[in-house]
């Protein structure tokens, strides 16, 4: 159980998170949603220990994460968080040595899913490429929570739907997948759950079975959660004609 209590975080005066609590239990798929600058890229760095905990506390069964469980969680970024000199092949040779639950035969499907070179060095990929290896690696690391921040982009709509059939096979029961992303309406039908961020605040914390019950789309749920009309470029238009005459 990964549990996250009361996290509060500044970036000098300014509040980033603000008594953040919540838990995450095995086979969770939690989308985590909010604006841009809402914390949740913030929220994943201090879970990872990236960043320090200031306030409150980060518990993975019980432990905060350290040289003791790091293994345990693995992280996606399109910020990038591999060695852009080695190559994926070097990169599987890394990762075998370092991580005991290193999963090679997932790895080498992903890298045929994405058709990724094998002796290139990664930095002269594409950062749709870049993307998908980043995605690759967390997946194969042998953790039980893996986090996923924005990792989709670059990536074209058609590879991003594959790619999720191919995600919901391959997930095994014990496995936690946070994922941070603004494609709303295509991660939809696969979350089991949604956090909602909004500035700094946890606001809304929903399964989404409860909004199913409620006939409501997560896309519309997440508007009335952010209190966004969607008529906001209808009104700035209409100012801007009347500014006009």
């Amino acid at each position: 159980m990964l549990e996250i209590a009361s996290l509060s975080k500044y970036y000098g005066l300014s509040p980033a998170l603000k008594q953040v609590s919540f838990t995450a239990g095995p086979g969770e798929i939690i989308g985590l949603l909010g604006e841009n600058g809402a914390g949740k890229t913030t929220l994943m760095k201090t879970i990872l220990g990236f960043l320090p905990v200031e306030s409150g506390s980060v518990l993975l069964d019980g432990e905060p994460i350290g040289p003791r469980n790091y293994d345990r969680i693995a992280f996606a970024s399109s910020e990038h968080t591999f060695f852009g000199g080695l190559s994926p092949k070097e990169h599987r040779e890394f990762y075998r040595s370092v991580f005991p639950k290193f999963d090679d035969r997932r790895f080498s499907l992903l890298m045929e899913f994405f058709s990724l070179p094998e002796n290139k060095a990664v930095r002269h990929f594409s950062l749709g490429m870049k993307n998908q290896f980043e995605v690759t690696l967390a997946l194969s690391q042998g953790a039980d929570y893996i986090l996923m921040d924005e990792p989709f982009s670059g990536s074209d709509v058609f590879g991003r739907e594959d790619f999720y059939k191919l995600l919901l096979g391959l997930l095994q029961p014990n496995e936690t997948l946070i994922l941070s992303t603004h494609l709303v309406e295509e991660v939809q039908h696969f979350l089991s759950r949604a956090l909602v961020l909004q500035k700094g605040c946890l606001v809304a914390d929903r399964r989404m079975e409860e909004l199913e019950d409620e006939g409501l789309s997560l896309k519309d749920w997440l508007g009335q959660q952010l209190n966004h009309s969607g008529s906001r470029a209808a009104e700035l238009l209409q100012r801007m004609e009347e500014d006009d005459r």
